[in-house]
């Protein structure tokens, strides 16, 4: 045996794909599916009612039903979920934060009613509500009340499911949303300060050490896979330096950065989508060829959901790269490849350097609760620089800004690559709900909320009346309508200024534009950009603002989470010019429909609508066939040419000419 092999061969890493969608007795069938083909743990996708705290009948639950995810409303739901899955038996993995107790408490129930043991529950609820105000938006209240029950969770857990993570930091979407590296091992770690600190009042000295081995990490890794492993090595060591000078953890095992990751899918194109297979493969390198810093669990994006939800072979695939990497290759078989190298060594210290400089600065905000709203506008800024620097082919993308031309990709077959959900599923769900309600016993959900609300009141934790609610018959939607009854709710910070930016370089013929058409409208031209319905992906929106106020128009965003009818009231308020909607659940036909139609019953059918999102063809044709100007998807990322077409259609001349 050589000096770099190990002794013995390591267990490869939980394989997961990430998956939900239109029914839970859909997704029940594709986890088993998923599970004979070799998969080794689940990975839960919500939809966006289920993960903001909304029953599938809510009127902001409309058209997103069953979209990017399963809909979970009660206990029904959870039991089918998981039919025939011994719950005991599996690692489960749930994305979900603002609604992340209740699940759990779900999950938990639907245990019990199998005849599991509690205790030896094993898996994930994410969990990490402070970067749902950065980058994600599925939170309902506001940080502080929202920390408290991440520590709820946390306490319920150590105490009654030791075998489970009750808290995963999930740096994933900060990256998603323009996070330099620094910024991401930076702004993650201040949020695990931000709950250690939280939980360390509620256990005894002596067990504090053990719940901080409990706590772990969602992370993301993007192209730049060389940086991006050594900043895994970084995560690494910071943790252990935190742990140890922070908070005196000794024993190393509890100080391990265990994480799970889910590759870079905001590096995904719609342009020559294929070429994704490849940018998947060497990202996932990225989190697996150092064994120091190796994942604890891997999902991976499918190659084509740049352009809708992936099918059940797409997923497939992916799962397929992971096994190949983990057992027909010599991977597993050595120590790390990485040990003793001066470039990845000088990398990790210049990570770590600029990590604890920001980590520094944001201690002195309060730590991550206070530095919210600082934190989000970083993150803004650092996505206009990036998307600055394709624009500008300072960063090559392959098929988007560098050798755009190539064959048509055979694997966009008939059903145009990408798996659609039925509309039918929203009208079904609802029926389901219906009988739900109309089967349980009134009385004892009465009885459940009433405990629930008095136990969030009274600052209790909310984990034993969460779980007594499940058994009772809760709804997701009455569960959070109690949350928001004592907590009250949130809007977070846009992270887009009403300055204009330091980044007008090169935007002098677009201002002068807009000055002109500006002088012809007789006001400085008035944009108002939305986002209705549930969809919290607000990156996009975030840079048409801060583009289009950098080019001199009079912008308004208030960020997510808007029903038409408020984007209609803010259109006749401002007497807006021009509308933009951004909308990437796939609920772009309903909201975009019932905008356009209270576009034209409060009298502004003849404003220009321009909407942006994740649209497949046949349905930008519809929307434009509903009277949509224009319709943007991932292949449209130079911003100033979005930036021209809203100049145009504001234009009286231009207008007129038609």
């Amino acid at each position: 045996m050589t000096q770099t092999e190990t002794p013995q061969k390591d267990r490869p890493w939980l394989i997961r794909t990430y998956a939900g969608h239109s029914t839970a007795k859909a997704s029940n069938a594709l986890y088993r599916s998923n599970l004979a083909k070799g998969q080794t743990g689940l990975s839960v996708a919500f939809d966006l009612p289920t993960q903001t705290g909304y029953d599938s009948d809510h009127v902001l639950a409309r058209g997103e039903v069953g979209k990017v995810g399963v809909p979970v409303c009660h206990l029904g739901d959870m039991r089918t979920l998981f039919d025939e899955i011994p719950l005991e038996q599996m690692n489960t993995s749930m994305t979900i934060n603002a609604t992340a107790p209740w699940l759990l408490s779900l999950y938990i129930a639907a245990a019990e009613e199998q005849g599991a043991d509690i205790s030896q529950l094993q898996g994930t609820v994410q969990n990490d509500l402070i970067k749902e105000y950065l980058s994600r938006g599925t939170y309902i209240c506001p940080p502080a009340p929202s920390l408290k029950m991440i520590g709820d969770v946390a306490e319920y857990c150590y105490k009654h499911v030791p075998k489970w993570n009750p808290m995963n930091v999930c740096s994933y979407h900060l990256q998603e949303a323009g996070a330099t590296p620094e910024q991401e091992l930076a702004f993650a770690l201040a949020t695990a300060v931000a709950v250690l600190d939280e939980l360390k009042p509620r256990v005894a000295d002596e067990d504090f050490p053990a719940l901080c081995g409990r706590i772990s990490f969602f992370v993301n890794a993007g192209i730049r896979f060389v940086t991006e492993m050594c900043k895994m090595r970084a995560f690494v060591d910071l943790w252990d330096e935190i742990l140890t000078e922070r908070y005196g953890v000794e024993n190393p095992k509890f100080r391990r950065f265990r994480y799970g990751v889910q590759v870079n899918s905001l590096g995904l194109t719609e342009q020559q989508p294929e070429n994704n297979v490849y940018r998947i493969l060497i990202e996932m390198l990225a989190v697996t060829l150092s064994k120091k810093a190796r994942a604890r669990a891997v999902q991976l994006p499918a190659w084509n959901e740049a352009l809708g939800l992936p099918r059940p072979w797409d997923q497939q695939w992916s799962m397929r790269m992971q096994q190949i990497l983990a057992y027909e290759t010599d991977l597993l078989e050595f120590d790390d490849l990485f040990d003793g190298n001066p470039a990845v060594d000088a990398k990790v210290e210049a990570l770590k350097d600029g990590a604890r400089h920001e980590l520094a600065n944001l201690d002195s905000m309060g730590g991550a609760i206070g530095a919210i709203e600082y934190m989000k506008g970083r993150l803004v800024d650092s996505n206009a620089e990036r998307l600055g620097r394709i624009e500008r082919n300072e960063t090559v993308v392959v098929g988007v800004n560098k050798w755009t031309e190539g064959e048509q990709s055979p694997l966009m077959t008939g059903d145009g690559g990408i798996m659609v959900v039925d509309p039918a599923v929203e009208a079904e769900q609802i029926a389901r709900l219906e009988a739900w309600k109309a089967e349980r016993d009134s009385a004892a959900v009465e009885e459940a909320l009433r405990a629930l609300r008095e136990a969030a009141a009274k600052g209790e934790n909310v984990m034993p009346a969460s779980i007594k609610a499940a058994r009772a018959g809760v709804t997701t939607g009455e569960w959070a309508a109690q949350m928001r009854a004592v907590h009250g709710e949130y809007r977070g910070p846009t992270g887009v200024s009403a300055s204009p930016s330091n980044k007008t370089e090169g935007l002098d013929d677009l201002r002068d534009a807009v000055d002109m058409v500006s002088d012809r409208l007789g006001r400085r031209l008035s944009f108002l950009i939305g986002k209705p319905g549930l969809d919290g992906h607000s990156n996009g929106a975030e840079q048409i603002a801060f583009r289009a106020r950098d080019c001199g128009m009079d912008i308004r965003y208030e960020g997510i989470r808007l029903t038409p009818e408020e984007i209609v009231n803010a259109a006749l308020e401002d007497k807006s010019h021009v509308v933009g909607l951004s909308i990437l659940s796939g609920s772009h036909i309903p909201l975009v429909e019932e905008l356009m139609r209270r576009m034209r019953e409060a009298g502004l059918g003849d404003v220009p609508v321009v909407v942006g999102g994740i649209i497949p063809e046949e349905d930008a044709r519809r929307l434009r066939e509903m009277g949509v100007a224009r319709v943007y998807t991932p292949k449209d990322f130079e911003l100033n040419t979005i930036m021209r077409d809203v100049v145009t259609l504001a234009d009286p001349q231009a207008v007129a000419a038609e």
